[in-house]
């Protein structure tokens, strides 16, 4: 019997691999079952044009969610912190509340739905490391150091509450952000330059298409639930990334780490929830880089990019994203 794979956020990043990885297996042992809130959307109909059933589901609509996850036998969740939302929306509740509400409808209407395997898409819970630390700004009125890692690893036990048989995917930084959200950009003396404030240690990153292929693998392990499974594509310093898209765009890329305090005083919002994010990464990096083992991960997603690789697919898009 084919197995349906029900796909939140079918046409984001996470999803959308995941979708595209269930419709190029030749198994025909798993179909899927595409959900977003606009079917109608050019995303939602390029994947029912590839082969993807494609449902209409919000994760703020309960009912919508319990309807998508009938019949299904597995289920991939991810929350979008990063979502357009109106100022009613922001003042009505935070993001991270918005995160751990639609956590919880979406393990309520898995448990109700008997799904046989979840892959929650998470993030480490940051205030565990951070705990006693005055030095790095609290947000959300002092509840959160990283509203979206805090909130996605505190609705981990979510799943666990409901008694969903769940495993749980720890993501990390995009390679994708190099095109869209931190490109290389020009300095005052016309030097393309990426800015992250990392000083010398590593940045795990990971191929937004990879945490897609990765899930699906874990979909087809069941001894995997229960199971936490970190993933990255390469443990790079910022010298490194810098160096590896010189390379790609022909021209010297620079990198620039300006301190912790220096980025949350920069004028674009979210920049302190970012500097907390950046500071974690690298006064973590050793067990954070620890835990995302590549070869492991290779192991479950043979087509598990380096930085190197992914470089090589999206030269083209780099250099678009310059002019």
């Amino acid at each position: 019997m084919t197995k349906l794979i029900a796909v939140v956020g079918a046409t984001g990043n996470q999803g959308g691999g995941l979708v595209r990885a269930i419709l190029a297996d030749t198994s025909g042992e798993y179909a899927v079952r595409a959900l977003t809130r606009n079917p109608s959307s050019a995303k939602g109909q390029e994947l029912a044009a590839a082969g993807a059933e494609v449902v209409a589901a919000d994760l703020d609509d309960e009912a919508s969610v319990r309807a998508a996850f009938d019949g299904v036998y597995g289920a991939f969740v991810v929350t979008n912190y990063w979502v357009e939302r109106s100022p009613e929306e922001e003042a009505a509740r935070t993001r991270a509340e918005m995160e751990l509400a639609q956590a919880e409808i979406a393990a309520r209407a898995a448990r109700d739905a008997g799904v046989k395997h979840v892959v929650w898409s998470t993030l480490e819970d940051t205030r565990t490391f951070f705990a006693g630390r005055d030095d790095v700004p609290s947000l959300d009125d002092g509840r959160y150091k990283v509203p979206h890692f805090d909130a996605k690893g505190e609705a981990d036990e979510i799943f666990t509450k409901y008694g969903v048989p769940t495993t749980f995917l720890r993501t990390t930084f995009y390679f994708d952000a190099f095109i869209d959200g931190l490109p290389p950009a020009r300095n005052a003396d016309g030097k393309l330059t990426i800015t992250i404030p990392m000083a010398d240690r590593p940045l795990s990153g990971v191929a937004a298409e990879d945490i897609g292929r990765t899930a699906f693998a874990i979909l087809k392990h069941p001894d995997l639930i229960g199971e936490t499974i970190s993933i990255a594509g390469d443990h790079l310093t910022g010298d490194q990334y810098a160096a590896a898209l010189s390379e790609a765009l022909g021209e010297q890329v620079l990198y620039h780490a300006p301190s912790w305090e220096e980025f949350r005083e920069y004028p674009f919002p979210m920049a302190v929830e970012m500097s907390n994010m950046f500071q974690f990464y690298a006064e973590d990096h050793k067990r954070f880089t620890g835990d995302r083992d590549v070869a492991k991960v290779r192991e479950l997603n043979p087509e598990l990019e380096s930085f190197a690789d992914w470089l090589d697919k999206h030269r083209e898009e780099l250099k678009a994203s310059q002019n």
